[in-house]
């Protein structure tokens, strides 16, 4: 049990930076669109690419460069592309308004979810190898090492996404979406920089 206080905290240093996903589990929580959709999608889907990285999956991905390497690639364009679309949307009036997602079908906020989710190397990098390589340090206890990560981004989606009804006040304001489009775009950008420069 020792383990899972460790994998809680590592697990959340790890998913709260922000991020294009956080950022839309954000605006999905702010217009009350899908958001237990959302949340479930990204929980389970963190703890898919835990339970992978501990059971050694990141190990074997290690052992092949050419995989990382175009992952690595993909990954950057991905963040790049991202990134521009950010800065894009924070120039443009319409896509300030967190109400204005309102009116977009589940099937679209699923597909989105998955996207952000699964296309993100990072979530690779971060998920199946950093986690999984840092439990297997606890031999026989990493499952509760997985275990502590797991909680630790339920609790943070959850939270996110439920409690954006809180930070709604500040949230609505066009400024601040201006303001947070501006800072995820020039993150993504950084890190597709980084990611593709090795």
């Amino acid at each position: 049990m020792s383990s899972v206080l460790p994998g809680l905290l590592t697990g959340l240093s790890l998913i709260v930076a922000i991020g294009a996903q956080n950022a839309f589990v954000l605006r999905q929580g702010l217009t009350r669109n899908h958001i237990a959709v959302v949340v479930a999608i990204c929980a389970v889907s963190d703890a898919l690419l835990i339970t992978l990285g501990v059971s050694g999956v990141g190990a074997v991905v290690r052992e092949h460069p050419t995989a990382l390497a175009v992952l690595r690639w993909v990954g950057a364009a991905y963040l790049l592309a991202y990134g521009l679309r950010s800065l894009w949307s924070a120039r443009r009036p319409q896509g300030l308004d967190p109400l204005a997602g309102r009116a977009v079908g589940r099937r679209r906020v699923v597909a989105t979810t998955l996207a952000l989710t699964y296309l993100n190397p990072h979530v690779y990098l971060d998920t199946v190898l950093m986690l999984g390589s840092v439990a297997n340090q606890y031999g026989p206890d990493r499952w509760w090492f997985a275990a502590g990560a797991v909680a630790g981004s339920l609790l943070w989606f959850t939270a996110l996404g439920f409690g954006a009804r809180a930070a709604a006040p500040v949230l609505r304001r066009p400024a601040t979406w201006r303001a947070l489009d501006v800072v995820i775009g020039a993150v993504m950008i950084v890190l597709a920089v980084r990611l593709a420069t090795g």
